[in-house]
């Protein structure tokens, strides 16, 4: 096969599993993007709470999303090995692992408003963060148990029964919302409670259609999945040694950037509404890019699983230049049109044009990283689906609590203007690009021996009988849907 032919093949092995994952990311985009543009009719500070309490929502459950979700990586691996059955086996370990971590997350809670008072915001901002928080994390065990059952879709590859279940919790996700939050057809206006429940409805459709799939006649067939409810030591264990690393270093990275947050909240009600507006653009550019982020994890690991590497490297590299044809347009769409997306969000009343003045800047700014962005997005993914999980953690919880720190030195030891601060964050982003480039470059990761016995370097293209022009992965066949 030529080089042209290779390339053109590892792109389509690609995108058969990263469209749907961005589309399925792109689903949570919407979710989110609605929730906080519904919250903002009811005032700016309604808007600033809204990402207050989300974030710092996801900051206390991120050390167990980002260990349950690792399941992705260990499924693919698997996968690649041809342990079909163990497949099934580990996400079971995940849905253990998610029931457990629910009342150690409820046991932090009370903290958070702690946090939010210690951090200098006003009374008003602590009350309504709180308030949005708390009906969140009440549901957090719905969004445990959807991240382990994805992580089996995403690892075999079939990532289409994700885009599905997604596209329709945000189907009954907006409606919802709508409704709980203005109080309409006769229910109560609930405004940020309303936003909190409609996203758990939303997460709880999602995860009822994943666990219906999951136990489809052909998943119980080929990976057994109804007899898979055995506590198993070994893969709990594997899951635990890799996914920990990984969830420390979601935790700490998310807790950093939490941090940045609410010290830029501390500059007021507009400077937090306009940092709200800009992040809820930024989401736009960064949550499909997850999606390229998993399909690369999943890839890459079912191609280290039959010791590819060549090919593993191979999607790495086409993942980037596919995520950089996004990420380009969003740069453009954020400097061309940054005056009339900013005031879609812009709430009534006289502080609407000084909001506006910021959130525009804040924007064009963001432009600057979402490049950089997106390329540490990928080369994590694959890092993380070769096991490279510990050394992942180190470099980006050190660089993430570097920017906390100088975030802090800026706001509130030098008084720095809102813009100075939010530059420094962006010099954080370019420059965590550039170091998961070099370690992905460096090729520590492809000696790692994750699951004890993969494929010893051979080509996943040409084994076990599989097509050389599908690869290391079977083709989603459309009837297993």
């Amino acid at each position: 096969m030529t080089q042209s032919g290779n390339h053109k093949s590892t792109l389509n092995r690609l995108l058969v599993i990263a469209v749907p994952m961005v589309i399925s990311q792109a689903s949570d985009t919407v979710m989110l993007f609605f929730d906080r543009l519904f919250l903002s009719r009811l005032g700016g500070e309604f808007l600033a709470a809204s990402m207050s309490g989300g974030l710092s929502q996801f900051m206390v459950s991120s050390f167990f999303f980002g260990t349950i979700g690792y399941v992705t990586a260990v499924v693919a691996q698997y996968y690649g090995a041809e342990k079909y059955e163990r497949c099934a086996v580990a996400t079971f370990q995940a849905v253990v692992l998610s029931i457990l971590s629910y009342p150690i997350i409820l046991a932090a809670s009370p903290l958070i408003k702690t946090l939010f008072t210690a951090l200098g915001q006003t009374p008003l901002q602590v009350e309504l963060a709180y308030t949005y928080y708390h009906t969140l994390i009440f549901g957090v065990v719905v969004l445990l148990l959807r991240y382990a059952m994805a992580g089996f879709f995403i690892g075999i590859g079939r990532t289409r029964v994700v885009m599905i279940a997604n596209a329709a919790g945000m189907i009954i996700n907006l409606p919802a919302n709508y409704v709980l939050i203005y109080g309409k057809f006769g229910f109560p206006e609930l405004g940020l409670r309303g936003a909190a429940v409609g996203t758990i409805l939303g997460n709880l459709v999602i995860l009822i259609i994943l666990a219906v799939f999951y136990f489809r006649l052909t998943n119980r067939v080929e990976y057994k999945t109804h007899k898979a409810f055995n506590f198993d030591g070994e893969i709990f264990r594997t899951l635990v040694k890799f996914g920990v690393p990984a969830g420390i270093e979601m935790f700490l990275n998310v807790a950093a950037f939490n941090l940045f947050v609410q010290m830029m909240h501390t500059y007021g009600t507009n400077v937090a509404a306009a940092v709200t507006i800009s992040f809820n653009w930024d989401i736009v550019a960064f949550l499909p890019m997850l999606g390229m982020g998993h399909a690369v994890t999943s890839l890459a690991g079912q191609c280290v699983g039959a010791g590819d590497l060549t090919e593993a490297r191979k999607v790495t590299v086409t993942g980037l230049k596919t995520a950089w044809v996004y990420s380009g347009t969003m740069v453009l769409v954020f400097l061309l049109f940054a005056r009339p997306l900013t005031s879609l969000f812009l709430p009534a009343g006289p502080e609407a044009a000084e909001i506006g003045r910021l959130a525009e800047i804040l924007l064009r700014l963001a432009s600057i990283y979402i490049l950089a962005d997106s390329a540490q997005i990928v080369f994590v993914g694959a890092l993380r689906g070769a096991g490279d999980t510990h050394w992942v953690m180190a470099a980006s919880v050190v660089m993430h609590w570097c920017m906390a720190g100088i975030a802090f030195y800026l706001i509130r030891i030098l008084k720095a203007d809102p813009v100075g601060a939010w530059i420094g964050f962006i010099g954080f982003i370019v420059l965590l690009g550039v170091v998961m480039y070099f370690r992905f470059r460096g090729g520590k990761w492809e000696k790692i021996d994750m699951i004890g016995g993969k494929a010893d370097h051979i080509d996943c293209r040409h084994s076990s009988g599989i097509n050389p022009e599908i690869g290391c992965e079977e083709l989603i066949d459309e009837s297993q849907l």
